[in-house]
């Protein structure tokens, strides 16, 4: 009985605090706004955010629908070893590329490394070689609306072989219909 007593309590507190604040004269609308990379989130008039809940994904990540990667720069091909400063070769690719790259509504730029080095290394080496790509389009003149870097967090393959651990060095470029 104490069990069915708590569900009911658990299951009205949330109306209980909506009347509440019905009769202080507030009114809680929700609303969705979506921001400039594609994802859609839901807001009350609160100020409390939150991500649409159909819209994430196990991790709770939002999955956004308008940005495609365009281009993924193996960042052996950029970069020496454990360096975020881009070769005189790797950005000519670069202007190259964001000269013909089409993305209307701009660029979101992401830095990926391989396991070799602690997470927080690998964090920091991903956010500087993404900035530095990103230094690289501003200079050519297109609108970056992001840069991000998430270390070894989003592998494309794996880790456990050299060949997968240089596809998982890469910075991608993703392009913002």
């Amino acid at each position: 009985m104490g069990a069915l007593f708590a569900a009911i309590v658990v299951t009205l507190t949330p109306v209980a605090a909506f009347a509440q604040s019905q009769s202080k004269g507030e009114r809680y609308i929700p609303s969705i706004w979506v921001d400039p990379d594609g994802c859609e989130h839901w807001v009350m008039d609160d100020g409390a955010e939150g991500y649409m809940t159909p819209h994430v994904n196990r991790e709770g990540h939002p999955i956004c629908r308008r940005g495609k990667v365009c281009g993924i720069m193996p960042t052996d091909q950029f970069f020496a070893t454990d360096q975020y400063a881009i070769s005189r070769a790797g950005q000519q690719r670069l202007k190259e590329f964001f000269a013909k790259a089409s993305a209307p509504s701009g660029f979101i730029i992401t830095g990926h490394t391989d396991n070799r080095a602690s997470d927080e290394y690998n964090m920091r080496l991903s956010e500087r070689r993404a900035a530095s790509v990103a230094r690289v389009a501003k200079a050519v003149g297109v609108r970056i609306n992001d840069v991000r870097g998430y270390g070894e967090r989003q592998p494309r393959a794996s880790n456990d072989t050299a060949k997968g651990k240089a596809q998982n060095r890469r910075v991608e470029i993703i392009c913002l219909r």
